[in-house]
């Protein structure tokens, strides 16, 4: 009789978990190019997309072209079109305001919205723009005095928070939007917006991050009208898709009225790791707003494999950091949440409008604040007790985060670079992908080289490969350990 011979079994046992592990491993990797598959189509059919909204034209079945009503306003010469991504009060078009057209558009899981007004402007809708940070990730092009939202990213003409006011005057007119910033960037601001209302910028001393900006916005319109309806949009993002994003933007505030913090959230091209993600929960049921749903939860930048794991259940959608809410709500959710925060706001609100005490208030009271995201402070304690909700959306979105995502913004021939800024500046042979900035005057020439960026500004060069746009703030941080600071 065969005797059991323990290390053989040890050896069978061994070698069964491995041919396991090696199975999990080739099911995972052909999911994964399923997946890529899947993301690969997605963005090219956003990519066509996009095209189609940009030339800010449809194709209707006769195939004639038909005008969407309402985009981006474009410089309609040549000759207005900047060399350069900084843009100074001289070459800076008119205001255009789009007229009032709406175009059905298809959302969620409706193909169609109609825009509930007899034209774009909500009654009691204020838009909030809030216009912070330096853009660490596009330095140099970006600096603290100078940041990405005053900059004109896609060569149009208009910065991004130009083409962001665009957007969003027709919901509210000038009256009701308001800008909250830093001090130094007011004197940027005010000549690149001159139809904001002196009233409408709202100063913070210093930076508190996105709570305490949009919370000043909220307390201070809450105290000129208790019934107002906010809307909170970042100054330094770019969105494709405007009469999407105007019909996302209109059924959230529908959700608002009913008493909830609403956010839109943005249908994922890819699976991301430098954004957040909020998971969809059960439909609201409402008919002004059917495709609004509960915020199951927020989860914070995943890692690949999560964010694959994440777009492939169809439940998730990119966190944007867009909020629409009534003000006085939002208020009320920081005196649960956040007490201290809401009493400071209340103080700061209830002096604004008088310069004098307002400046002796703020001084007591803004520094005590603490430095925290909505996101963190209150979106997501109010999700779990059920009085957060997402409209799920469209249109295309892009925070242009680093130099990478900047590059896939502009257009290129075939393996070429991208340019930002004037093409006769740059010289290549041999040379695909990545992205050159040619801001010194300078030519810049490469050669065999692929996806490098190379930002040449008057007084720094910075070269890296797209791989890495994400560390670049590593860089900045380093200026500032060795006494370059001036160049931030």
């Amino acid at each position: 009789m065969a005797q059991y011979n323990p290390r053989q079994g040890n050896t069978l046992g061994v070698e069964a978990m491995f041919s396991q592990i090696m199975e999990a491993v080739r099911k995972s990797q052909l999911e994964i190019s399923e997946l890529r598959q899947e993301t690969l189509e997605l963005r090219q059919a956003n990519a066509s997309l996009e095209r189609q909204v940009k030339e800010g034209l449809h194709t209707n079945g006769s195939g004639s072209r038909i005008a969407t009503g309402f985009n981006t306003p474009v410089p309609g010469s040549p000759n207005l079109r900047a060399k350069s991504p900084f843009l100074t009060p001289a070459s800076i078009p008119a205001l255009a305001v789009p007229p009032s057209i709406h175009v059905p558009s298809p959302l969620g899981d409706n193909s169609l919205i109609s825009f509930p007004f007899s034209n774009r402007e909500i009654p009691g809708f204020y838009v909030v723009i809030p216009a912070g940070g330096a853009g660490t990730r596009l330095w140099p092009l970006s600096r603290e005095g100078h940041p990405k939202f005053l900059l004109d990213l896609t060569l149009k003409g208009r910065s991004l928070i130009q083409a962001t006011w665009d957007r969003l005057l027709p919901l509210s007119s000038a009256s009701r939007t308001a800008i909250v910033a830093g001090p130094a960037h007011v004197k940027g601001i005010t000549e690149q917006l001159p139809d904001l209302l002196a009233h409408n910028l709202l100063t913070e001393p210093s930076a508190k991050d996105s709570l305490a900006a949009i919370g000043l916005a909220a307390a201070v319109l809450a105290h000129r009208d208790p019934e107002a309806i906010i809307g909170s949009f970042a100054a330094d993002h770019m969105i494709s898709g405007d009469d999407a994003f105007l019909a996302a933007v209109a059924e959230a505030v529908e959700v608002a009225k009913q008493g909830y913090l609403v956010t839109i959230g943005i249908a994922p091209s890819h699976p991301s790791t430098g954004f957040g993600y909020v998971r969809l929960g059960e439909k609201l049921g409402m008919p002004n707003a059917p495709n609004a749903r509960l915020v199951s939860s927020f989860k914070e930048k995943p890692d690949a494999r999560t964010a694959a794991a994440y777009i492939k259940t169809g439940n998730y959608r990119w966190n944007a950091g867009m909020f629409v809410t009534k003000a006085a709500f939002l208020m009320d959710l920081l005196k649960e949440y956040k007490p201290d925060m809401h009493d400071g706001l209340q103080k700061i609100a209830a002096a604004w409008d008088d310069e004098r005490l307002r400046e002796k208030v703020l001084g007591e009271v803004w520094p005590e604040l603490e430095k925290i995201a909505i996101d963190n402070a209150v979106a997501e304690p109010a999700a779990l007790d059920r009085r957060v909700a997402v409209v799920p959306a469209t249109f295309g979105w892009d925070d242009v985060g680093d130099f990478s995502s900047l590059a896939d913004l502009i257009p290129a021939e075939s393996n070429q670079p991208r340019i930002l800024g004037n093409s006769n500046l740059v010289l290549t042979e041999q040379v695909a992908g990545g992205i050159v900035i040619p801001g010194s005057g300078r030519l810049v020439s490469l050669l065999g080289v692929d996806d490098l960026i190379v930002v040449d500004m008057p007084d720094t060069l910075l070269v890296t490969t797209r791989a890495r746009s994400q560390e670049v703030k590593r860089l900045v941080k380093k200026c500032k350990e060795q006494g370059w600071k001036h160049l931030l």
